[in-house]
């Protein structure tokens, strides 16, 4: 019976195990179920996501689309464009975005690399590839990069089975290794493909194993070989990284080993890369834009002076700097006074306002280069044209860029001819230029870049001189004059002098006639000119006329002179009032708080001694009587006179300085006093902190002023310099000597050597030794190069007269602020000098010229003066905090009730008794019993 039961156990074992199975298959069947419901959904998402993406994505295109249609020069938004395109795939018009904006600027390497292999997947037909070499062309023309020359050529040789396409592909490489093959780390890329490409040749021309080639097939192979070698050599010759491995790799291949020729130029090359290589690991490791490592390259290679190495250490840094003007401007100076190449540099300068459109001196640049190499009339105009488009930032910049097309417009014309074509072009030009400032250009900055009407003048000058049409010239000056400038002296001596050279007298009295009338700004100059004038070619009539017109104007100048001097004069003193009531207004309060903390340091004192009273005498307290003895009494809770027991303020004479405080500090001015002679004496200051051995230095160095008695340097309370020190002789001469040494530079920074006065003693004693007011035989330039020195400032003013003395204003630290003071022998002269110099260019500076006329001085209140009249004027009471927000005082209560007491005291007696408590030196004295008992007793 085991057995069956067996059986049917096992069997209903069976049966429970294929229950199972289909259970789990039945739930696996639901779980598929389930995911597929779960992926349908999940697809379903996916699908409305992704048109949500695209919905947005093309409503940020069209934005982008209609901002560039608004302002097409927004360089980021042609990047996002072309970025959003380029994500949904739409490359129409991702081709069409990208035409764009290269016709507007030129492309980084990266999206030109972009472009260039979207179009070469898409031009797989052999007719179509040459709209991909033009944009190959378009490319290598933005920027000299490796990488696309390296992708120009790879892409050439899928073309070679064409006809003529070997001689294509060789074309290629070798304008690739003249633009980019010197390239130190990069160049060298470029030479293994072209080798490869060789090679790659030669291979196909080699015969099969066991067959000997023939003739023909011999020469072609001794030719490619050569071309290899030649390779070889031209790369081994330039200093590029890694080429020893190239040197290697031509030993392994060479049969014959390395010519003795080449292996000294890869030696010589060798060195040179070394030098180089610093230079290159200071580009590696430096962060964008890398500007003064480029610098410091180009200089190197400026020294060497290898014009083709120039140009590629330039193109470099362009491509890493493209928007640095001064780097565009750098390169294209070059190239236009070393190489002078015609294509290479109109190319450059045509990428460089195209990389910078908004700087006008590379558009001055370019149009120049373009007059000097010979281009079309309609060339130069067009550029022009985009150089008014370009959106420069400042209205003079396009008054030089009309002035140098102007200048063009006027070599081309021959004068010779009365009337040309060429000479009308120039008159309308002129015209046009008038009315683009005054309408363009004042409506877009509000002024219109020529205040002096410099381009009417030169109108003026060609109309006069090489038209001799002076009734023109003249039109022009009376428009010039109406602008505002009749009240200059130097235009109208320009007038004048124009007058003088191509028109006659009798214009010239009316010129100088009306510059009398109208001049401001010099008008002796002005008069000193009519009357010369007059002696010259005038008669008697006509001398007594310009007399008396410039005796009156000059009376109505001095009178209008004398007024300013007044109100400027009373404003300075009012200025000086306003801050002398400011610094008392400051004092007082500084006081007020020195006050205020003594009183609170008074009545902690005054609590300390109370409460070490109340330690040592407990619940007594002695009373003074009249006769002057003494009683002591138990005192109350609340004290002797109650809660109102009157206090009386200790005097303050009774308070003392610790014994011996003060006596060392005494005794060392004591014996400094007694070394001292202010009147032998000189003091130094603005010395620089780190002067190693001031007391040595300074004795050299004044040593030939006289015999030296002692050197004082002063130093701080750890040690360190000053920066000033006293010097004394054994001679009151010798500070005369040492005076003379003031401004001396020492250590790369001006030294000041002053007198050594006590201020209290000599109040109205002058330290600054130059004048403040004005000095009509000065002239004050500003503007000038901080490299311009004392000796080259000097030789420039000599042309305009006798020169006494050239000051260069400059720091504390000795470096020059671009100010000078020049100073001539009279007073025609400085005139003289500020009219033919203002506005002289300098190194590249412009500078500007005027009369010394030094800003006054503030006057500060001078150490041991008595106080101002004004002090003793009634002062209004603004309680104990002085004039504030609030009233709150901080002043302790008993303070305020002695102050109370004092101030309202009536009765005579009391005040009298009160003031007995001094002394006849005005001192406080102590206070005995019995003026305590009377003072008890009269309360």
């Amino acid at each position: 019976m085991a057995a069956p039961a067996n059986a049917e156990q096992t069997q209903l074992q069976d049966m429970e195990s294929d229950e199972a199975k289909v259970e789990e298959r039945e739930m696996d069947s639901d779980e598929e179920e389930d995911e597929d419901g779960m992926r349908v959904e999940n697809s379903d998402e996916e699908e409305e996501d992704s048109s949500e993406d695209e919905k947005e994505n093309e409503a940020e295109i069209q934005r982008l689309e209609e901002q560039l249609s608004i302002n097409a020069f927004d360089y980021n938004c042609h990047v996002d464009l072309i970025k959003l395109l380029k994500q949904e795939g739409e490359l129409v018009r991702l081709r069409k975005a990208r035409q764009k904006m290269s016709e507007l600027f030129p492309l980084t390497e990266e999206i030109w690399l972009d472009w260039l292999k979207d179009e070469i997947r898409l031009t797989e037909e052999e007719s179509n590839r040459e709209q991909v070499y033009e944009l190959f062309e378009r490319a290598i023309k933005d920027y000299i990069c490796p990488e696309i020359w390296l992708e120009y050529a790879q892409y050439s040789i899928g073309g070679m089975g064409s006809p003529g396409g070997i001689d294509k592909v060789r074309s290629i490489f070798e304008r690739a290794v003249t633009a980019v093959g010197l390239h130190m780390t990069k160049g060298q890329s470029v030479w293994e493909a072209y080798r490869e490409f060789e090679n790659a040749i030669l291979s196909t021309l080699q015969p099969p194993p066991g067959k000997v080639p023939r003739n023909e097939e011999q020469e072609l192979i001794k030719t490619q070989l050569e071309r290899i070698h030649t390779l070889f050599r031209r790369q081994l010759a330039i200093p590029l990284m890694d080429m020893e491995a190239t040197y290697a790799e031509y030993e392994e291949w060479s049969e014959h080993g390395v010519p003795e020729a080449v292996a000294h130029q890869y030696k010589k090359a060798l060195q040179q890369m070394e030098k180089c290589k610093p230079l290159e690991e200071a580009l590696l490791v430096a962060e964008p834009p890398k500007l003064a490592e480029y610098q410091a390259y180009i200089d190197f290679e400026l020294k060497v002076g290898d014009p083709a190495r120039i140009q590629i250490t330039f193109e470099r840094a362009l491509a890493e700097n493209c928007l640095v003007p001064d780097m565009w401007s750098k390169c294209t100076k070059y190239l236009d006074r070393q190489l002078k190449v015609k294509d290479l540099v109109l190319s450059t300068h045509e990428r460089a306002v195209r990389n910078c459109p908004w700087t006008m001196s590379l558009w001055k640049s370019y149009l120049l280069a373009l007059e000097r190499h010979g281009a079309d009339h309609h060339t130069v105009s067009d550029v022009f044209e985009k150089a008014l488009n370009a959106g420069f930032i400042q209205a003079t910049d396009y008054v030089e860029i009309w002035q140098v097309y102007l200048d063009y417009l006027r070599r081309r014309v021959d004068f010779s001819k009365e009337s040309s074509k060429e000479l009308e072009e120039l008159r309308e030009a002129f015209s046009r230029c008038l009315d683009y400032m005054k309408q363009d250009v004042e409506e877009r900055f509000g002024e219109s870049g020529d205040p002096s009407c410099v381009v009417m003048q030169i109108w003026a000058r060609i109309e006069a001189l090489h038209c001799k049409n002076m009734q023109k010239a003249r039109e022009l000056w009376d428009n010039i004059m109406t602008k505002g400038n009749s009240k200059y002296a130097n235009m109208w001596l320009e007038y004048y002098n124009l007058e003088r050279s191509y028109g006659d007298s009798v214009h010239c009295r009316k010129a100088l006639h009306r510059a009398v009338q109208c001049t401001t700004d010099y008008p002796e100059h002005v008069c000193d000119v009519l009357l010369t004038f007059e002696r010259v070619e005038g008669s008697l009539e006509d001398w007594d006329t310009a007399v008396q017109k410039t005796e009156s104007r000059m009376n109505r100048i001095n009178e209008q002179r004398a007024k300013a001097a007044e109100k400027e004069a009373n404003q300075a003193r009012q200025e000086e009032e306003r801050v002398e009531q400011r610094r008392k207004v400051k004092a007082e309060k500084k006081v007020l708080k020195k006050d205020q903390r003594g009183a609170g340091e008074k009545r902690k004192a005054e609590q300390e001694d109370q409460d070490e009273w109340n330690k040592d005498s407990g619940p007594k307290r002695r009373r003074g009587n009249v006769d002057g003895t003494t009683d002591e009494y138990m005192e109350t809770e609340t004290g002797l006179f109650g809660r109102n027991a009157p206090r009386t303020k200790p005097s303050a004479g009774l308070k003392k300085a610790p014994p011996g405080h003060g006596d060392a500090a005494e005794k060392q001015n004591d014996d400094k006093s007694e070394l001292r002679d202010d009147c032998c004496s000189v003091f130094i200051s603005n010395l620089a902190f780190t002067l190693q051995e001031p007391e040595a230095t300074l004795k050299a160095l004044f040593e030939s002023c006289g015999s030296i008695a002692q050197v004082r340097p002063i130093f701080g309370h750890r040690g360190v310099f000053r920066g000033y020190c006293y010097v004394q002789f054994e001679s009151p001469a010798s500070v005369t000597e040492a005076l003379k040494l003031d401004r001396r530079e020492l250590e790369g920074r001006p030294m000041f050597v002053s007198p050594c006065v006590d201020k209290n003693k000599n109040p109205d004693f002058k330290i600054f030794k130059y004048n403040t007011s004005l000095e009509k035989h000065k002239i004050f330039i500003s503007g000038l190069p901080l490299s311009c020195t004392k000796e080259q400032l000097e030789e420039i003013c000599k042309q305009q007269g006798t020169v006494k003395d050239v000051r260069l204003v400059t720091y504390r630290s000795g470096r020059p602020k671009g100010l000078a003071y020049v100073e001539f022998a009279d007073e025609t002269q400085a005139s003289q000098a500020v009219l033919k110099m203002d506005g002289v260019e300098i190194e590249g500076h412009k500078i500007s010229v005027a009369i010394s006329n030094p800003p006054r001085r503030s006057v500060n209140e001078k150490p041991g003066s008595s106080r101002p009249v004004t002090d003793m004027m009634p002062r209004q009471n603004y309680g104990s905090r002085g004039k504030g927000r609030t009233q709150l005082s901080l002043l302790p209560r008993s303070l305020h009730r002695q102050a109370a007491g004092v101030g309202k005291v009536e009765n005579g007696t009391a005040a009298e008794k009160m003031e007995g408590t001094a002394n006849t030196t005005g001192e406080p004295r102590t206070l005995s019993n019995s003026d305590f008992a009377k003072m008890l007793l009269n309360k």
